[in-house]
């Protein structure tokens, strides 16, 4: 009998919570968290639930190395009640700033120039 051999592809999954201004909640997974909040900032179908409530702001996100743990993860984020999920963002998001915001920008380059001394005391 012959072995056949595959390999195993490194993968991440992501659990994640987005929010709109008014604070309402989607909690969602994916193995590509860019593209997935790509396409809730830039919704095709405008009658989906993130895209009429214009939930679009990646407020928390979990890695995970297998798939199952991130499925897991999400039907126990989306078992808990508001409360519970607004503590998980808080605790690790408290200003609910968009964690995707600098996506896709230019990077400034290190300048040597734009360096100050250290102030000493």
């Amino acid at each position: 009998m012959q072995m056949t051999w595959r390999r195993v592809v490194d993968q991440t999954y992501y659990t994640y919570i987005l929010a709109n201004t008014f604070h309402h909640l989607y909690t969602g997974m994916t193995n590509d968290l860019q593209g997935r909040v790509y396409d809730h900032k830039h919704p095709e179908d405008l009658k989906a639930f993130t895209a009429r409530y214009k939930i679009d702001r990646l407020v928390h996100f979990e890695r995970f190395q297998y798939v199952r743990d991130a499925i897991a993860r999400e039907k126990q984020i989306k078992s808990w009640n508001r409360v519970k999920k607004i503590a998980l963002i808080v605790a690790h998001n408290p200003t609910w700033v968009d964690l995707s915001l600098e996506w896709g920008e230019a990077i400034e380059l290190f300048d040597e120039g734009k360096m100050r001394r250290p102030e000493t005391f």
